[in-house]
This record gives structure tokens, C-alpha cells and sequence, in this order.
């Protein structure tokens, strides 16, 4: 997200976090990817006080920001906070910068819509969730700017969003990458503009059209609304240290084996 949208970042945050309410988890260390400067903050500082909480900065948020806004959070946070790296690392390598089993909350508000192969992101999550750890996430659905489909010309072209996964394809994932549990659920919000360059600008902030396209919107007949479709999830990483098939081979972790005493 860029900071003409930044609104709707933080108001799906803190729809996630109340969808936590009757969630029960004890944390000491939340994963936040992408991080940045929110409400979310001051929810986590309140419900998770002793929590470190390990950023992983999207493109455009200093880390001077996110640390000032955990401070008027809670100021205990401006010591319980680490930087992972970057969102751009991440992206470029795949990799999240935390050791095995390291979190006990992973938070990922609005970016599985932009990854290639949201599968690898979810394998990356469950190696730095501890045992009974609990992935939340957000994203953007297919149906995100369907208003604009039939405009779409020589001179003004939508970009399909990098993944298109539907909550029922995220489900699919999440169950074969052996998280347990997992809970999927959707809601369409409706944006309404008064100005059609207002509508262009979040279609840009939103990856959802390419920059060239504004001069070939002047010609086009926009729409005043456009529907964003918002998809909700969370799952566990529980039985990671189980026995696994692949191949119709059994793999055992060396923990699981012990040595029987008299």
C-alpha cells in the first residue's frame, strides 16, 4: 500500500484484530509483514504487553515512523521491537529473516495479493511460528475493481492483481502446507468518489492500474465507485514436529524419538 490508501490498511487491521477478540493465544513475539504506522500498534500494546514485535517495513515507512508510533502506543514497545528487514528483502529472496520457531503471532495485513506464489509465503510463515502459533491475514480477492472490467481499451488497461487466489484457493493452501484449523471468511466494501483522478489515484495505490493509464482515463467514462473484496483468514501451526508423508514416505523429526528407560 502507498500512503494515499493507507486508511484502508489501518481500517482492515484493526478489523482483523477484532475478529481476534475470542481468540485466545499467549504471545511473546508478533511478526508483522508488511509493518507500518497504525492503530494496530496501540491493540497490541494493550492486549500483548510484553510482546516483542518484529517488523518487516513495506516500501515508503521509516523505521524512525513505526518505532515513534510504538512509542505513543505504549512506550515499553520502543524496546520491545526489532527490525526483520525490509519488505523489498523479502520479496527479492523469498525469506523472512527470523529463525526457526521464533513467533507466536503472524500478522499480514493486505499483501498476499501482491506475491506471485502466496504458498511459498505461508511455508515461510509456519517455519517462524512456534508450536501453537497463529498465522492472520488479509488480502485482496478477484473481484477487486470489477466495475472496471468492461472499460478497459487501447488507451486505459487494468492490471490483473499478481495473485488471484479466493478465499476457497487460500483455504486449499493453508490445509496443504499442514496448518490446522483454518478459518476463511469474505466481505465487499464499496468505495465512493466525487472526482474520477480521486478514483485513479487509489487504483495506482492499489496496484490496480499502471501509472501510463492516467492519461488514457481522460477519454474513458469512470465509474464513481469501485468494490474491493476483502478476504479474512487465520490458521495454526500445531503437530509441527509430527511425522511427514510425501511420496508415500514417512519423514520423522529426530524430536520425536526418544529413548525408552526401564
Amino acid at each position: 500500500m502507498t500512503q494515499p490508501i493507507r486508511w484502508l490498511q489501518d481500517e482492515i487491521a484493526d478489523r482483523m484484530l477484532q475478529k481476534l477478540d475470542i481468540v485466545k493465544l499467549d504471545v511473546r513475539d508478533i511478526l508483522a509483514i508488511p509493518d507500518f504506522h497504525g492503530k494496530h500498534f496501540s491493540t497490541f500494546a494493550k492486549r500483548f504487553p510484553r510482546a516483542i514485535i518484529h517488523s518487516i517495513a513495506e516500501e515508503g515507512v521509516s523505521n524512525f515512523q513505526i518505532r515513534l508510533n510504538k512509542f505513543w502506543a505504549n512506550w515499553r514497545a520502543l524496546f520491545r521491537c526489532s527490525r526483520a528487514g525490509p519488505l523489498a528483502a523479502y520479496r527479492s529472496s523469498g525469506k523472512i529473516n527470523l529463525p526457526d520457531n521464533s513467533v507466536d503471532l503472524v500478522f499480514s495485513d493486505l499483501l498476499l495479493q501482491d506475491l506471485a506464489d502466496p504458498k511459498l509465503f505461508l511455508q515461510e510463515c509456519r517455519r517462524v511460528l512456534r508450536e501453537g502459533g497463529l498465522i492472520v491475514f488479509s488480502y485482496l480477492g478477484p473481484d477487486t475493481g470489477k466495475e472496471l472490467r468492461p472499460l478497459q481499451d487501447a488507451s486505459f488497461q487494468l492490471k490483473n492483481l499478481v495473485s488471484s487466489w479466493d478465499m476457497h484457493d487460500m483455504g486449499d493452501a493453508l490445509m496443504g502446507e499442514r496448518f490446522s484449523g483454518p478459518v476463511m471468511d469474505m466481505e465487499y466494501l464499496t468505495l465512493d468518489y466525487e472526482k474520477p483522478e480521486l478514483l485513479l489515484t487509489d487504483l495506482e495505490a492499489l496496484k490496480l492500474t499502471p501509472p501510463s493509464s492516467m492519461k488514457g482515463a481522460e477519454n474513458a467514462v469512470l465509474p464513481q465507485k469501485i468494490t474491493l473484496e476483502v478476504v479474512y483468514g487465520h490458521a495454526w501451526a500445531i503437530g509441527k514436529n509430527l511425522a511427514k508423508a510425501q511420496d508415500n514416505i514417512a519423514y520423522i523429526d529426530l524430536n520425536q524419538i526418544g529413548r525408552k528407560t526401564r
